[in-house]
C-alpha cells in the first residue's frame, strides 16, 4: 500500500507540474470566462444603445414587380409589412434589367409575380438561412385567403380577424424533454470522450516511455508492478476529475455571475440547468469507464518496446471506443436514444458509459436496467484491471520484438 501510495503521489504531482495540463486547462478557463462575459464586454463597447423603428437597420433594395397580377397594390402593401428589413420597391423593368440590378448588387433580391399565387425568386448568392421564400409563400396564402373570403361574402375585417387568430397551446411531458436536455448532455459526451480517450493514451505513453528509457527495469525493482500500474490508472483518473470540475465548475460560476444577460439564450439556459442527480451519474459513469480502458491502455503500453509503437498498438482499444461514440452521436441527432443500439450498448462495458447515461439523461429508464448496466460495468472493471495487471507484470520485462498475444497468455499463465 505505501509503495502504491508513492506512485500515485508522483504521478499526481506529475500532472499537475506538467505545462501542457495546466496550460490547456487554463486556457479552457479563459475561453469559458471570455464567452461567458461577452454580452456585459460588447455592451462595454458599444455602450448603451437603444435601437428605435427610425434606426432599424435595412438589408438592402427588394425589387417587387407584380405587372397584370390580381391585388397587386393588397400584395405590396402586405409584402412592405412581412419584410421590415428591406427596402420594398416595385418596378417596371423588363427581365433582363431586373437581374443586372440583382448581379450588380444595387438590389439584394427580387421577387416576380405570374399569378397571385407564383412568382420567382431572384437573387444573387443563395445563402443558407436565407428564408425571404418562406416570408412570400406565407404572405400571398394569407392575401389569397383574404381575397377567398371577401369574395365568399365575409367583410375584410371578419376575414382579417379569421386569419389573425391565434392558437395557444400547453406541452406536457411525462418523461424526459430530449430538446431541453440535449445540449447539456451532447457537452457531457463529448467531456468524457475527450478524458477518456486523453488520459488513457497518456498512461499508455507514459509506461512506454519509462520502459523505452529503461527506467522502468530501476522502478520495478523498489516496487511491485501492479502498484505501479494501479498507481498510474488512479492518479490519471483524478487528474482527468480535477480538470472536468476546474473547466464545469468555472463555467457554471461565470453563467452564476452573468445569468441575467443569458436569460434569452435557451441553448446556454439549457445547458446550465442539468440535475445534479445526472451529474452523479456522469461522474459514476465516467470514473468506471476511465478504469476500463486506462487499465486496457496501461497493459498495451507496457507491451510496447518504443513509444513510437503506442499509436499503432492501441489503434483497436481507440476505434472500439470510437465505435461507442459514433453510436450515441448518431442517436443523440436522430433523437432515438432508445433504439436497438443504444440498447445493447448500454449494457457492453466498452460503451455503456456513454450509451447509458446518454439514455438517463434524455429518456426514462428503468432503475433496474441502470443497476444492471452499473453492476456489468463495475464486474468488468475489476477483471479487466486483474487481466491487464498480469500483462503489466509480464510486458514491462518484455524488450525487443514486438511481443504476440500468444506468447503474453503463455508468459501469464506460467507466472
Amino acid at each position: 500500500m505505501k509503495q502504491f501510495g508513492t506512485i500515485f503521489m508522483f504521478e499526481l504531482k506529475y500532472y499537475f507540474k506538467n505545462k501542457i495540463f495546466v496550460g490547456v486547462t487554463a486556457l479552457l478557463v479563459v475561453i469559458i470566462a471570455g464567452v461567458m462575459f461577452f454580452p456585459n464586454i460588447m455592451d462595454l463597447v458599444k455602450g448603451e444603445e437603444t435601437e428605435t423603428a427610425e434606426e432599424q437597420i435595412i438589408d438592402g433594395l427588394l425589387l417587387f414587380s407584380a405587372n397584370g397580377v390580381e391585388n397587386a397594390d393588397v400584395i405590396r402593401q402586405a409584402f412592405e409589412e412581412s419584410f421590415v428589413n428591406y427596402e420594398v420597391g416595385e418596378t417596371e423593368d423588363d427581365l433582363e434589367r431586373i437581374k443586372e440590378r440583382v448581379l450588380s448588387g444595387e438590389a439584394e433580391c427580387a421577387f416576380i409575380l405570374e399569378s397571385p399565387t407564383s412568382y420567382t425568386y431572384y437573387v444573387n448568392n443563395l445563402e443558407i438561412y436565407d428564408n425571404n421564400t418562406m416570408v412570400a409563400d406565407e404572405v400571398l396564402k394569407q392575401v389569397y385567403h383574404l381575397n377567398m373570403m371577401v369574395e365568399s361574402g365575409i367583410t375584410p375585417q371578419e376575414a382579417g380577424e379569421a386569419l389573425a387568430v391565434e392558437i395557444s397551446h400547453e406541452t406536457e411531458s411525462l418523461g424526459k424533454d430530449q430538446m431541453q436536455n440535449f445540449f447539456y448532455t451532447y457537452v457531457m459526451i463529448f467531456a468524457l470522450y475527450m478524458v477518456i480517450l486523453l488520459y488513457g493514451q497518456m498512461v499508455a505513453t507514459n509506461v512506454a516511455t519509462e520502459k523505452s528509457s529503461r527506467a522502468m527495469e530501476l522502478l520495478i525493482t523498489s516496487a511491485k508492478p501492479v502498484s505501479m500500474m494501479f498507481g498510474k490508472v488512479i492518479a490519471s483518473c483524478l487528474a482527468g476529475m480535477i480538470q472536468l470540475l476546474a473547466v464545469f465548475g468555472s463555467a457554471m460560476l461565470f453563467y452564476n455571475m452573468n445569468q441575467s444577460q443569458w436569460e434569452g439564450n435557451m441553448v446556454i439556459a439549457s445547458i446550465f440547468d442539468m440535475p445534479l442527480y445526472l451529474l452523479g451519474y456522469m461522474m459514476v459513469f465516467f470514473i468506471l469507464g476511465f478504469f476500463i480502458y486506462a487499465f486496457m491502455f496501461g497493459a498495451i503500453g507496457s507491451t510496447a518496446s518504443k513509444v513510437e509503437d503506442i499509436n499503432t498498438a492501441v489503434m483497436p482499444v481507440t476505434l472500439l471506443f470510437v465505435a461507442g461514440f459514433l453510436v450515441v452521436m448518431y442517436s443523440m441527432s436522430n433523437s432515438n436514444v432508445d433504439n436497438i443500439w443504444m440498447r445493447i450498448c448500454s449494457y457492453v462495458p466498452f460503451t455503456s458509459p456513454m450509451a447509458m447515461f446518454t439514455r438517463i439523461a434524455m429518456s426514462t429508464v428503468p432503475f433496474y436496467s441502470i443497476a444492471i448496466s452499473i453492476a456489468i460495468l463495475v464486474a468488468s472493471v475489476v477483471a479487466i484491471g486483474v487481466l491487464s495487471a498480469k500483462i503489466y507484470r509480464v510486458g514491462v520485462l518484455l524488450y525487443g520484438t514486438k511481443p504476440q498475444i500468444g506468447s503474453i497468455l503463455k508468459a501469464i499463465r506460467k507466472a
